[in-house]
C-alpha cells in the first residue's frame, strides 16, 4: 500500500519552517503515543507513521531529498535512495522533548537527565472529633533528601567527578533501530553525565541521605475519609538537581463508639425504655457540640428514625452542614423481679381485653399468616 504523503500525515503545508513541524509532531505524538492508548492497533500506526514523517522532514537532507524524489529519495532500500544518519539527534531532541514528561525524566545542565523525586504519601488516623473540627499535627516521615556533605554531588568535598566516557556528559545514549534513533538514559551514569570517582562518605556516591523529618500538618475541618492533604515539595529530593516530589497525607478516620459518619451525615442508634416508647416524653441526645433534646411521641417503634438539623458535619469544600440521624431501640427489660413478670403479664392480659387496637401491627401479622396457611 502506498504511504501517505509525509507533510499530509504530520497536517503541515510544504513550505511550513521546521518550528511548525516540530510542534506539529508534538501534538500528534502527544495524543497518540501507545502508553496513552493501549491496544489501539490504528493509534500506533499512526503513531509510527508520524515519527517516519518527523523523521524526515525535521532533518533538512532527508526533506529536500523527499521534496525531489518522494518517498523513494529517503527509503534506504530503494535504489539511489537517499539515507543518512545526521538528523537522528533531532528526532532523539523531540522524543526526549515529547515524552520526557511522561516517563519523568528531564534534561539539566551540560545535556544531563535530571529526575523529580518520588512522591511519598503517609496514613493519618483521626478522631472523627478532629476530623469534624480540624486539628494540627505533627507527624515524622523518611525520605531521600540531598546530602549536605556533598550537596548532592555524591563526591567527597574538594573532589570533582569523571565525564561519563560512555554518554560524553550528556547522560543519555542513543540506540540506532534501523530507520529511527531512539535515545535513552546512560546505562553507565544513570543519566547525571558523570562518573563518582571519589564518593562521599556519608552518601556513598548517591547523592542523597535517608532521613527523618518532623512536619506539621494542619488539617482544615471537616475532613473525611480517604482525603488528602498535600504538601509541595515535603516528598523526596530529586535526583541530578532535579525538583523534589510531594507528600500525600491520606485522611483515616477511627471507629467512634456513638457515631457513624455518612459523608456529611451522622447516624447513632439510641436506646429508649419500653415505657418511655409508649408513653413518650424528652430523650437527651448526644452530638458533637454537646447535648440535644428530641420529643419521642407516644407509639413509637423500634427503627423510628429522628432527624436533627445542622447537627452533622461542615462540608470542607462548600461550607453546608449536613444533619445528625438518631435511630431509635425500643430495649426489652431485662432481670425481671416476681414482683415485675406479675404485673406484665397482667398488663398483657389487658391489652388483650382491649382487641387488636393496641397491637395493630402484630394484628396485621397473624391476619397475613391466616392467609398464607389457611
Amino acid at each position: 500500500m502506498a504511504k501517505e504523503d509525509y507533510y499530509k500525515v504530520l497536517g503541515v503545508e510544504r513550505n511550513a519552517p521546521e518550528a511548525d513541524v516540530k510542534k506539529a509532531y508534538r501534538r500528534l505524538a502527544m495524543k497518540l503515543h501507545p502508553d496513552r492508548n493501549p491496544g489501539d492497533k490504528t493509534a500506533e500506526a499512526k503513531f509510527k507513521e508520524a515519527k517516519e514523517a518527523y523523521e524526515v522532514l525535521s532533518d533538512a537532507q532527508k526533506r529536500a531529498a523527499y521534496d525531489q524524489f518522494g518517498h523513494a529519495g529517503v527509503d534506504p532500500a530503494a535504489a539511489g535512495g537517499f539515507y543518512s544518519a545526521r538528523g537522528g539527534g533531532n528526532f532523539a531532541d523531540i522524543f526526549g522533548d515529547v515524552f520526557g514528561d511522561i516517563f519523568g525524566g528531564a534534561r539539566g545542565r551540560g545535556g544531563a537527565q535530571v529526575f523529580r523525586g518520588s512522591d511519598l504519601r503517609y496514613s493519618l488516623e483521626l478522631s472523627l472529633e478532629d476530623a469534624v473540627r480540624g486539628t494540627e499535627v505533627k507527624i515524622r516521615v523518611p525520605a531521600m533528601e540531598t546530602c549536605e556533605t556533598c550537596k548532592g554531588s555524591g563526591s567527597k568535598p574538594g573532589k570533582s567527578s569523571s565525564i561519563c566516557r560512555t554518554c560524553g556528559g550528556h547522560g543519555q545514549v542513543r540506540m540506532q533501530q534501523g530507520f529511527f534513533s531512539i535515545q535513552q538514559t546512560c546505562p553507565n551514569c544513570h543519566g547525571s553525565g558523570k562518573v563518582i570517582t571519589d564518593p562521599c562518605a556519608s552518601c556513598h556516591g548517591v547523592g542523597r541521605v535517608q532521613h527523618t523529618k518532623t512536619l506539621s500538618v494542619k488539617v482544615p475541618a471537616g475532613v473525611d475519609e480517604g482525603d488528602q492533604i498535600r504538601l509541595a515539595g515535603e516528598g523526596e529530593a530529586g535526583e541530578n538537581g532535579g525538583p523534589p516530589g510531594d507528600l500525600y497525607v491520606q485522611i483515616r478516620l477511627k471507629a467512634h463508639g456513638l457515631f457513624k459518619r455518612e459523608q456529611d451525615d451522622l447516624y447513632c442508634e439510641m436506646p429508649v425504655s419500653f415505657a418511655t416508647a409508649t408513653l413518650g416524653g424528652d430523650l437527651e441526645v448526644p452530638t458533637l457540640d454537646g447535648r440535644a433534646s428530641i420529643k419521642v411521641p407516644p407509639g413509637t417503634q423500634s427503627e423510628k428514625m429522628f432527624r436533627l438539623r445542622g447537627k452533622g458535619v461542615r462540608n470542607v469544600r462548600n461550607g453546608q452542614t449536613g444533619d445528625l440521624y438518631c435511630r431509635i431501640s425500643v430495649e426489652t427489660p431485662v432481670n425481671l423481679s416476681a414482683k415485675q413478670k406479675d404485673l406484665l403479664e397482667e398488663f398483657e392480659r389487658s391489652l388483650k381485653e382491649g382487641g387488636t387496637r393496641h397491637s395493630p401491627r402484630e394484628a396485621s401479622w397473624v391476619d397475613k399468616l391466616k392467609g398464607l396457611f389457611g
